[in-house]
C-alpha cells in the first residue's frame, strides 16, 4: 500500500489533479476574492513624518480609487501600514508583524537603511516586490536587489539629470557639490563628479558638514572662493541651505543654487523666503498645482482640494505600478511572486502616468531615470518648471 501512494503513477496522477484543480472555475473563483495586500512600513511619526504623511495618504487614495472601480480583474487591494517612526529596527518589526498576519505580494519601505536591511529576507521569501522613499543609487542594481525598485531616478541619476540641464544652459560651468556626511549625502558625489567632467563641466569644490549644521559660515567663505556658477546641494532637507545661500548672497556669490528629490518639495523651498526666489532642483514628478494637461492629478486635485506634497505624489504612483506589475502579472496567468512582479514592471515601456510624470516612463532596471528641472518663484509662492523632462 505505501509503495503505491508514491509510486511515479500515482505522483503523475496527484500532479495532474492539482493542476486541474488551479484552473478550475472554483479556485477562480476563491482566488478572485483573494485580496492584494500591499504592507507599508511608513514614518508617520519622527523626523520623517512631514513625508510619511504623505506618502501614507497618496498610497491610500490610489487604492481607493482602484478599489472603487472595481480592483484588479474582480479583486480587491487592501492597504495595511504601520507607524515605524523611521527607525530601522521598528521597521523591521513592522515588517514581520504585517508580512505574518496578512499574505503580502507589494510593500512600501521607509528608508534605504531598511530597505537594505530587509533585502536578504525579501530574496529569501521571494513573495513580493517593494518599492519606498528611497532613491539610494546602491539600489538601483537588479542583480543586487532583484525585489526592489525606487519610484524614480536614483540620486546619481538626480545629479546626472541636473549636471545634464547645466551643461545645456552654460555649457563648460564651473559646479560645487556641498552635501551632509550621512550615507544620504555622500551617495551620488563621486559618480557625479565623474559625470561632470565628462559633460565638460568643473567640480572645483566638494564641502561636506555635519547633517544638521547650523554655523555654516567658514564653509560659505570657501564656497565663495571657488566662485562656481552653480551649487548642488545633496544630503538634507532645508537647514542649512537656506543659511549657505543668505550668506553667500551677502558676500557677492552669483551661484545659482540647486537641490534634490527631498528638498523640493513646494513647502519646504517657500521655507527659504526671499533668498530663496530662483533656487532650482530636480523633480521626478508634476506638482500638485502644475496646470499642463493631467487627467491623474485632475483626480487627486478633486479628491484632495488643498495642496498635496512631492512625497503625496511619490506615495501615490508607487502605488500605481505596483498594481500595474500585479495587473500584468495576473492577465499573463502568473502567481504574485517577487520575481513575476518585478518582471512584470520590467516590462513597462513607454507608460502613461496619466501626467504624474510627464513624458511615458519605461522600467527596464530598478529605476526611472527621468526627471524636470524646476525653479523657485517666490512671488508665486509655487515651482516652475524651467527645463523640459530629461531622460537619462
Amino acid at each position: 500500500m505505501h509503495q503505491t501512494l508514491t509510486s511515479p503513477r500515482r505522483r503523475t496522477l496527484l500532479a495532474a489533479a492539482g493542476a486541474a484543480a488551479l484552473t478550475s472555475p472554483l479556485s477562480v473563483l476563491a482566488q478572485g476574492a483573494e485580496e492584494i495586500v500591499i504592507g507599508g512600513s511608513i514614518p508617520l511619526t519622527g523626523v520623517f513624518a512631514f513625508a510619511g504623511v504623505g506618502i501614507n495618504a497618496g498610497i491610500g487614495d490610489y487604492v481607493k480609487m482602484v478599489n472603487d472601480a472595481g480592483g484588479i480583474k474582480g479583486r480587491k487591494l487592501k492597504y495595511v501600514p504601520e507607524d515605524t517612526g523611521y527607525k530601522v529596527d521598528v521597521s523591521v518589526a513592522a515588517y514581520k508583524k504585517i508580512t505574518s498576519q496578512n499574505k503580502v505580494n507589494l510593500y512600501y519601505g521607509d528608508s534605504t537603511g531598511f530597505s537594505k536591511t530587509i533585502n536578504p529576507e525579501l530574496d529569501r521569501a521571494g513573495s513580493t516586490l517593494m518599492a519606498g522613499a528611497s532613491f539610494a543609487s546602491e539600489l538601483n542594481d537588479p542583480a543586487k536587489y532583484p525585489n526592489q525598485f525606487l519610484v524614480g531616478p536614483d540620486y546619481t541619476e538626480m545629479f546626472g539629470i541636473l549636471l545634464k540641464h547645466i551643461a545645456k544652459e552654460k555649457p563648460g560651468a564651473k559646479v560645487a557639490f556641498v552635501y551632509s556626511d550621512s550615507e544620504f549625502g555622500r551617495d551620488p558625489i563621486e559618480k557625479s563628479e565623474a559625470a561632470a567632467k565628462a559633460l565638460g563641466l568643473s567640480v572645483p569644490v566638494k564641502i561636506m558638514t555635519p547633517a544638521g549644521s547650523v554655523d555654516v559660515s567658514g564653509e560659505v567663505i570657501k564656497l565663495r572662493r571657488a566662485a562656481p556658477d552653480y551649487t548642488i546641494f545633496h544630503g538634507y532637507i532645508l537647514a542649512p541651505i537656506p543659511e549657505f545661500i543668505t550668506q553667500g548672497k551677502q558676500q557677492g556669490m552669483t551661484s545659482k543654487w540647486m537641490g534634490t528629490f527631498w528638498t523640493m518639495d513646494s513647502s519646504t523651498v517657500m521655507k527659504m523666503g526671499p533668498d530663496g526666489d530662483g533656487f532650482m532642483g530636480v523633480m521626478p514628478y508634476r506638482y500638485y498645482y502644475d496646470t499642463e494637461k493631467a487627467p491623474m492629478l485632475e483626480k487627486i486635485r478633486a479628491l484632495r482640494p488643498e495642496y498635496q506634497s512631492t512625497a503625496y505624489i511619490q506615495g501615490f504612483l508607487a502605488a500605481m505600478l505596483f498594481t500595474e506589475a500585479a495587473k500584468r502579472t495576473l492577465d499573463a496567468g502568473k502567481p504574485l511572486d517577487g520575481k513575476n512582479l518585478k518582471a512584470a514592471l520590467n516590462s513597462i515601456k513607454d507608460f502613461d502616468t496619466g501626467g504624474l510624470i510627464g513624458v511615458p516612463i519605461t522600467i527596464s532596471g530598478n529605476s526611472i531615470p527621468v526627471g524636470r528641472v524646476y525653479r523657485a518663484d517666490m512671488k508665486a509662492q509655487k515651482m516652475v518648471a524651467a527645463s523640459d523632462w530629461i531622460k537619462l
